[in-house]
């Protein structure tokens, strides 16, 4: 079994290698997939997105953020402030325009800090998961402490351009997704 450390580096050059129009591309495949699960799920109103950094060829949210609005939902992002350890939940208002911080991280203008209490669905960043729905992060254990605050109900729902891995074996801190969209199919765990 591969290690964490060897699975971050081995999808970090696999992500590294792809062309930006094919990063558009799968992204936009990927939003397609979420759309289509998400029909029928009406009763979802609340999603905490996080947003690509670029150098790092990220699924690219803002596809979703923008069917999300379309469909009147309500849309949160997270933050780490300077010095801070833990993620500061975001509300995000309808069309904000986003600029880049320290780190390239897609950061709105304009939000509310508010409590993640109404979080219902949860966008996990990760680089590598398993058939278990264990992730790979980028190792900082950020989203893991958001997730593991949050109500055991929120459904947590990974984004990756790949499919998995056979098996990742957790820490005892980890929480573990519920789904995972690629842009060929829905994962569910």
């Amino acid at each position: 079994m591969k290690t964490k450390q060897d699975l971050r580096s081995a999808y970090r050059q696999l992500r590294k290698s792809l062309q930006p129009a094919v990063v558009e591309a799968k992204s936009q495949a990927i939003n397609q997939h979420f759309l289509s699960w998400l029909d029928g799920r009406n009763q979802l109103q609340h999603f905490h997105l996080f947003f690509p950094i670029d150098r790092f060829n990220e699924v690219n949210t803002f596809y979703i953020k923008e069917s999300l609005e379309q469909l009147g939902k309500t849309l949160y992002t997270s933050q780490v402030n300077r010095g801070a350890t833990e993620l500061e939940t975001l509300k995000l208002p309808h069309d904000a325009a986003f600029f880049l911080d320290e780190w390239g991280i897609p950061v709105p203008q304009e939000s509310i800090l508010v409590s993640p209490s109404k979080i219902e669905v949860v966008f996990v960043p990760l680089l590598a998961y398993d058939l278990s729905g264990n992730r790979v992060g980028f190792g900082k254990g950020f989203y893991d402490s958001f997730l593991g605050k949050l109500k055991p109900e929120v459904l947590k729902i990974g984004l990756s351009f790949y499919g998995p891995e056979e098996r990742i074996q957790p820490d005892p801190h980890d929480v573990r997704l519920d789904f995972c969209f690629t842009p060929e199919k829905v994962f569910t765990f």
